[in-house]
């Protein structure tokens, strides 16, 4: 009997990768995952291209000429979302594993991934979210990101933590699962992942984080592109919770609550100052409002520089004057994000807004 050619062997796993615009990354991302540890039945590589240009299409043509175990195909949605769905379901193997161009791989990591899935018995596997940073202010982004009081405790950010979760960096799945708990949700530009897991939870199923799934994501390199990320985040945060009618975590509302207050706070303060004076019929109650919005942000300026400090110690010592405004690209992106979904999600139930839909780099 001849051997089957190789092409048409259903693979072990299947690799998918949503794409858009990533020349620069794309082919290193590719050629570190062929240079993969081998496992049992090989890999398979779908790549969801969102009908890019500036060259990234062609790059990928070329190298699909000489490797038959990739597959491009057409994402005319051009978002993540959508990209993933498709690379799911084009997908031959029976375990798929989600990779990203952006990132860097350990030559074991689709090995672990299969051993930690098989071992667990968990419906998601994932490692968690390690860092590399080469520059002053990447740096400066990842050792804020590791911190509880940029993240509030998510445990995908302590790169040791091994164990049950509510969510992990990309993910390793059984087929089956979407199948279960159903794709990801093509309505979300942010937050898919997060959201898919969030089903995955309330639907009766297990996520498991392990470091030895190792991988290093490359954080923004300015505060520009991590203030949008952030705010992106928020916008697309309150999406999930109004489809989910109750968010995963409490944390997720701090920042927006926060920045509601200060708001709140300042524009009774204006108001008083500007319109009612000099004829206040209450001045004690412009005092107070003065000296509530006082303390707040005393307080978190105060809290600020106490956590900026503690990071850079246990980090880079250089990194303390960069880390103070990291912190508040974090908080106020995310709050600010928060703010408008709430506003455009439940208040007035329009039309998104560009600066929402389209991805930020």
């Amino acid at each position: 009997m001849e051997p089957i050619p190789v092409q048409s062997r259903k693979p072990g796993v299947s690799v998918v990768i949503p794409c858009r615009n990533e020349s620069k990354h794309i082919g290193n991302c590719l050629r570190s995952i062929m240079h993969q540890a081998k496992v049992h039945g090989g890999i398979e590589v779908v790549v969801a291209d969102g009908m890019s240009n500036y060259g990234t299409r062609e790059l990928l043509d070329q190298l699909c000429e000489n490797e038959p175990r990739m597959l491009v195909i057409d994402n005319p949605r051009r978002i993540v979302s959508a990209g993933l769905n498709l690379a799911i379901k084009s997908a031959q193997a029976d375990v798929i594993i989600r990779m990203d161009a952006h990132t860097e791989y350990a030559p074991d990591y689709i090995k672990k991934c299969l051993e930690i899935l098989e071992q667990t018995g968990a419906d998601n596997v994932g490692g968690p979210a390690r860092t590399k940073a080469i520059t002053y202010l990447e740096r400066a982004v990842a050792a804020a990101y590791h911190s509880p009081f940029s993240v509030g405790g998510a445990k995908f950010h302590f790169v040791n933590y091994e164990g049950y979760v509510d969510t992990v960096t990309y993910g390793c799945w059984h087929k089956t699962a979407f199948e279960r708990f159903g794709y990801f949700d093509e309505e979300l530009i942010r937050n898919q992942d997060d959201e898919h897991n969030l089903r995955i939870i309330r639907g009766g199923g297990k996520i498991w984080q392990s470091p030895k799934i190792k991988s290093w994501y490359r954080p923004r390199n300015s505060l520009r592109a991590l203030f949008k990320q952030y705010m992106q985040y928020g916008y697309w945060k309150v999406r999930v919770i109004q489809k989910h009618k109750f968010p995963a975590s409490l944390r997720h509302l701090v920042p927006g609550g926060f920045v509601l207050t200060l708001l709140l706070l300042l524009l009774a303060s204006g108001l008083g100052h500007v319109i009612l004076a000099p004829t206040h019929p209450f001045p004690w109650v412009q005092s107070l409002v003065d000296t509530t919005f006082t303390l707040a942000l005393g307080s978190y300026l105060l809290v600020l520089l106490v956590a900026a400090t503690i990071t850079a110690i246990g980090t880079e010592g250089k990194l303390l004057p960069m880390l103070p405004l990291v912190f508040g690209c974090y908080h106020f992106g995310y709050g600010y994000g928060f703010l408008h979904g709430v506003w455009d999600f439940l208040i007035r139930r329009r039309k998104l807004r560009t600066s929402f839909e389209s991805l930020s780099r």
